[in-house]
């Protein structure tokens, strides 16, 4: 009997020290997480002095946003969205998950293109990634893609702004989709396979844009996770307009 009451007590410990370590790891989590955001929403404000509106006109002070961080590669806007940062390219797909604009560990991170990009206005497939972040920030709130009040009411023109000029994308496809390669694809062996790409991604979408996509049509693509990482928010927008600096 004394055994048996040993064994209990023995095991009771175990729990009670497991429920412990636990709950101080989520509290842990949670304090990193909100240190997180309230640090990058402290960044954005002061990233928001190099963004000038005049006249409907977005002005991006490339310079001293390069002084800052050299990896400086755009400014990304979507309406329906909270999406309205600077894009940075780092030397893999990994960096800015866990790094934010100041190359800080962060792990809400930051907003970034493709490594295999060149965002100089020659890639027919911008890829741009960020977190699907409980706050909405980041692409937190990418989601709202996927939502009739998007597809009905929201704006579908994307503002994408390099040192080189002004790019508008239109929407063309919004979807989830499980975490693949193809749709994140950069490079394509001819005309015909492209083709191929653009009429899959179209008919994946949840909504029908009804835009007409060709060989030599540019695309923007966005990307995020979903939940625990079971799936991806995808929207592809493609290239209609440029304003040449």
């Amino acid at each position: 009997m004394k055994l048996k009451k040993k064994v209990k007590i023995y095991i009771a410990t175990v729990i009670f020290c497991i429920s412990v370590i636990g709950i101080t790891y989520s509290i842990t989590n949670i304090g990193i997480w909100a240190y997180s955001v309230k640090k990058n929403e402290i960044i954005i404000t002061e990233l928001k002095k190099e963004i000038i509106v005049n006249d409907a006109k977005t002005i991006i002070n490339f310079d001293n946003l390069k002084s800052k961080n050299s990896d400086t590669v755009a400014y990304l806007k979507v309406p329906g969205t909270n999406i309205d940062y600077i894009v940075l390219k780092g030397k893999d797909n990994s960096y800015y998950l866990k790094h934010n604009f100041n190359k800080e560990y962060n792990i809400a991170g930051w907003i970034f293109a493709d490594y295999h990009n060149s965002v100089d206005g020659t890639d027919k497939n911008l890829i741009i990634y960020g977190h699907n972040t409980k706050d909405n920030s980041m692409f937190g709130s990418l989601k709202n893609i996927l939502t009739d009040n998007y597809y009905d009411y929201a704006s579908k023109e994307i503002t994408f702004i390099t040192e080189k000029g002004t790019y508008t994308y239109e929407v063309f496809s919004t979807y989830e989709v499980k975490p693949e390669e193809y749709y994140i694809n950069t490079k394509f062996a001819s005309d015909t396979e492209y083709v191929d790409f653009l009429n899959t991604i179209s008919n994946r979408s949840r909504y029908a844009y009804d835009k007409n996509l060709d060989k030599d049509s540019k695309i923007l693509t966005l990307s995020s996770c979903k939940g625990s990482g079971e799936k991806r928010i995808v929207l592809h927008a493609v290239l209609t307009g440029l304003e040449e600096e």
